[in-house]
């Protein structure tokens, strides 16, 4: 599973002109899931997306997470952070998981991050959305739980 995570001032997904989901600050995350992830890891990386000190403190260090600021969650499912640009110039997908597996594990995660306390909006899965962001910082930070697996292997 891979989540592409934005610091953002705001951030709105529209889908044919209408707001699916909108948020005034906190965190915009793109997700993308494999056809080997499970829904523990589903859970694990909402978990440490809640947890993650990317936001100032006082100090001007990164020591605060989106949880302790109170910011909310755009949730928006990517199987193009799958894409594989190997050969050629156009990029393959079949590293992705299959769309049913993809959209349970996307609303898996969704309500893993809503378990930590959290407001999370989200765009429709599938569908062609339009995203709205402001990166605030910027901070944009890749997390890919197959490296969390070979860091313990």
């Amino acid at each position: 599973m891979r989540a592409l995570i934005q610091r953002v001032t705001h951030g709105r997904c529209t889908v044919a002109g209408k707001v699916t989901g909108q948020i005034a600050g906190g965190l915009v995350v793109l997700l993308g899931v494999g056809p080997q992830d499970t829904a523990a890891e589903a859970t694990k990386l909402a978990q440490k997306i809640a947890r993650l000190r990317i936001f100032g403190d006082d100090a001007g260090k990164m020591n605060l997470s989106v949880h302790d600021l109170g910011g909310e969650v755009l949730s928006i499912s990517q199987f193009t952070l799958y894409a594989d640009t190997r050969s050629g110039n156009r990029p393959g997908f079949s590293r992705a998981a299959p769309p049913v597996l993809a959209e349970q594990l996307y609303h898996t995660f969704n309500a893993a991050l809503r378990s930590e306390g959290l407001t999370v909006a989200e765009g429709i899965f599938g569908a062609d959305m339009q995203i709205d962001l402001c990166n605030d910082g910027p901070v944009t930070i890749m997390l890919d739980t197959d490296e969390w697996a070979q860091a313990r292997g």
